[in-house]
């Protein structure tokens, strides 16, 4: 099998892992409950997720919820302890980062800890009092796809939503065809609002990732505050997400190719991850090995 064909069957496969995450949401599985005060933390893809996460539940009225990189909410030590979470949940495919299970560690026996991982044969289920395992959504290739939007996809069913139609959404995103022009551009700006702020994050990591581009990310509003002075003709701003229209017009006078496509976001950031492995290919590039990165980063001290 060519390596490069681990990210594709991974990316194809998201339809059915998402109606098995699914499932298990409708379970009675051991997520955070309304009302409590919860921190969800990951590394890379993970803590993206845990950004839309968060958004999503406070959105919902589930409670205060803050998204952190693993690292820098270990680096805060007894000040990250004192915030007084009831819950913190972690998001990790490997379920090995060093800097995920040093937090835990530190939480063990004071905060309740919760992960949502790929491989539940790992280091992470003897820090965390609790595993939701989603084997299936588990991947070959180092860049993430399925493992991420799966695990969005179980939290967002577990905090009430319909997710039929993200599922019939994602299904239409990979028949989409792909734009040359996306496939040539020489530069991405990924925007989202509220949850889908973390998935331009995503959007624009996954880029980097397996195909070197050069992509940013910002906030759907924060755009005309700067970063719309990188739009220029060759280059494109995606957003993912809602989007009122007026934005198009200010892109479109820079000479920028605008794209938004009326699907859920999370089945869009499916349509970019394509794309991702599309460039990768056309610059002769392996994106399930990318350049300095592996499936998990493990220190020695």
């Amino acid at each position: 099998m060519a390596a490069i064909e681990y990210m594709a069957q991974e990316i194809d496969s998201q339809p059915d892992a998402w109606r098995h995450a699914a499932e298990i949401a409708a379970a009675d599985v051991p997520l955070p409950a309304p009302g409590e005060r919860v921190a969800v933390v990951g590394c890379g893809t993970s803590w993206f997720m845990a950004q839309s996460y968060a958004a999503l539940r406070e959105r919902a009225g589930h409670g205060v919820t803050d998204a952190f990189a693993a690292s820098e909410a270990f680096a805060a030590g007894q000040a990250f302890v004192g915030r007084g979470y009831d819950t913190v949940l972690a998001i990790t495919r490997s379920g090995t980062t060093t800097e995920l299970l040093r937090l835990m560690g530190l939480l063990k026996g004071r905060t309740r800890t919760v992960a949502v991982v790929g491989d539940q044969h790992t280091p992470i289920t003897e820090v965390c009092d609790t595993v939701v395992g989603l084997p299936f959504a588990d991947e070959k290739s180092v860049v993430q796809t399925r493992f991420a939007t799966s695990a969005l996809l179980l939290l967002r069913r577990h905090l009430g939503e319909d997710v039929d139609g993200a599922v019939r959404d994602v299904a239409d995103a990979l028949r989409q065809p792909i734009d040359p022009a996306w496939v040539k551009a020489e530069q991405f700006t990924f925007l989202g609002h509220g949850w889908t702020y973390g998935l331009a994050n995503e959007a624009a990591l996954k880029m980097r990732e397996a195909s070197q581009s050069w992509t940013e990310a910002y906030p759907l509003l924060e755009y005309r505050h700067g970063p719309i002075a990188i739009a220029a003709p060759g280059r494109v701003t995606w957003v993912l997400g809602p989007e009122s229209g007026e934005l198009a017009a200010d892109v479109g006078r820079t000479g920028a190719l605008f794209v938004h496509h009326d699907r859920d976001a999370l089945a869009e950031l499916a349509l970019v991850q394509r794309v991702a492995l599309e460039r990768a290919r056309s610059r002769g590039l392996d994106p399930d090995r990318p350049r300095a990165l592996t499936r998990s980063v493990i220190l020695n001290a």
